[in-house]
């Protein structure tokens, strides 16, 4: 028997709760994996040790938090931890094959670091526009992509200078830049997990420099709110 549309039951509506800010997650992951392999570069930390943590740590966590973010309807966050999550995962990966199979075999010296210069050189072209607009987020995340900038631009300097037979001084440089990112990233991590503990935020993270945020964007929060679903 057909069932006309006034028959049938009015479809419910489901309300679904709210995510915890996976902002500190991501930042923290992004700041230990930076701090670490940075800690390389600057040639005070041993090679490999970060490679777990770029699979782990800073690929399936950072990941994980841009999926959760896309679930808050940030897309700025959503965005920025996604693709970091894959930067990092893909630069594990990508090393692990060039040091122990035969399909990275014949990618070695000048070869290996042209690669990570336009690896890198590619990330700083996305880290360039998601500079510009972490101005509209606030002063501590414009600062994560500030430093971020710089530290990629001198690797990508330090490793295409290695490969035409130069010293490694730009690299070690790039490698202190990438440790005050860490320090950067660390603190709106901390200011994150602290201000979402609170009604009010307790550490500042700093005024969008260009723009507003919408009313309804949590100021406490590292990373832009546009609302809650």
């Amino acid at each position: 028997m057909a069932a006309f549309a006034q028959d049938r039951p009015a479809a419910t509506l489901v309300e679904s709760v709210p995510a915890a800010d996976p902002a500190p997650l991501g930042l923290a992951a992004f700041a230990l994996t930076t701090f670490i392999l940075s800690g390389h570069n600057a040639s005070f930390i041993p090679d490999v040790v970060w490679v777990g943590l770029a699979l782990f740590y800073g690929g399936i966590t950072q990941l994980l938090a841009g999926m959760w973010e896309f679930r808050n309807r940030n897309v700025f966050g959503a965005t920025a931890f996604s693709t970091y999550g894959g930067f990092w995962l893909s630069l594990g990966v990508f090393v692990i094959l060039a040091s122990t199979t035969k399909l990275g075999a014949s990618l070695k010296g000048p070869d290996l670091l042209n690669s990570l210069a336009w690896f890198l050189l590619a990330f700083a072209i996305f880290n360039t526009y998601m500079l510009l607009w972490s101005t509209r987020v606030n002063g501590a995340v414009f600062g994560v992509f500030l430093t971020l900038e710089i530290t990629e631009i001198l690797l990508v300097i330090g490793f295409f200078n290695e490969a035409h037979g130069g010293s490694a001084y730009i690299t070690h440089v790039g490698g202190w830049a990438g440790i005050v990112t860490a320090a950067v990233a660390w603190y709106a991590s901390a200011a994150g997990v602290v201000n979402g503990m609170s009604p009010v935020p307790v550490v500042p993270v700093g005024q969008p420099i260009w723009g507003r945020l919408p009313v309804m964007s949590r100021l406490g929060s590292p990373m832009p709110r546009t609302g809650r679903v």
